[in-house]
């Protein structure tokens, strides 16, 4: 494992193929600041051109919280512009997370809130301890989630599910996240990174252009008519075939032998 990397709210290492990336501003249970945006993006930045990371992990410390949302103080002051300013800057965060190129697997440790629970949306997946709760109750605060969360929580799980959850301020219980979608697995709180690893894992040993071609292909697909979406499916399927891998992988299951990728 590489020596952790510190920041002054979260912190990153490496072991093998996969990065974990630990959000640590236990005080004020991981809330989202300008530090934690700027840190962020540096940090995924420098994972996704790092060709021996494969998989990315995001947790928070301790196992009170994932992220319990955004700094509420630091919205008191806000007005129109400051605050479309501030929901800019928290969509263009998150959508790198979720576009970096590389699947990243949300590890929901505790409370995932407002802006928390739009962090772990932008994820590839979302595993959760037995002890998460996650919801959006900006509407509490005279808000609307303004990281994502209203188109995100959409097509994760529903018009309906998403309006329900939006509109009565809801938290839901790990068990119910996954019940409706919100989650793909649900582990007790100690398996929690195991498990998360084992996932990693699994995904790591695939072909790398191959796993960032799905991430391509469904990104680029949202919101398309299905048969644009088919022709984007179709570009990355083509380009693929271009590639050493795409000869390595076939020729190594032809001879019942595991596959070296080389990423090109």
């Amino acid at each position: 494992m590489s020596e952790p990397i510190r920041h002054k709210t979260l912190r990153h290492e490496r072991e093998g193929a996969i990065a974990t990336v630990t959000l640590d501003r236990p005080e004020v249970l991981h809330a989202l600041d300008a530090t934690m945006f700027d840190e962020l993006v540096h940090t995924f930045s420098t994972l996704a051109s790092d060709e021996a990371v494969r998989v990315i992990l995001l947790t928070g410390s301790g196992d009170r919280a994932f992220a319990a949302g955004a700094d509420i103080r630091g919205l008191l002051e806000t007005d129109a512009l400051s605050g479309r300013q501030i929901s800019d800057r928290g969509q263009q965060v998150f959508a790198q997370i979720e576009r970096c190129g590389k699947p990243v697997i949300a590890c929901v440790n505790g409370v995932a809130l407002g802006g928390g629970c739009e962090l772990a949306l932008a994820c590839t997946l979302r595993i959760a301890s037995d002890k998460a709760r996650l919801g959006l109750p900006e509407v509490k605060l005279g808000l609307i989630p303004g990281y994502g969360g209203t188109q995100r929580l959409t097509r994760l799980i529903g018009h309906g599910a998403a309006l329900r959850m939006m509109l009565t301020a809801s938290i839901v219980d790990a068990h119910e996240a996954l019940r409706i979608g919100l989650v793909e697995e649900v582990v007790p709180a100690a398996e929690l990174m195991a498990r998360a690893r084992q996932l990693a894992e699994t995904i790591a040993v695939m072909a790398p252009l191959a796993i960032s071609g799905v991430l391509e292909a469904v990104d680029r697909g949202q919101g398309l008519p299905l048969a644009e979406g088919l022709r984007a499916e179709a570009d990355i399927f083509g380009r693929l075939c271009g590639t050493a891998d795409k000869q390595e992988g076939l020729t190594a299951f032809l001879a019942k032998r595991p596959a070296v990728w080389q990423g090109r």
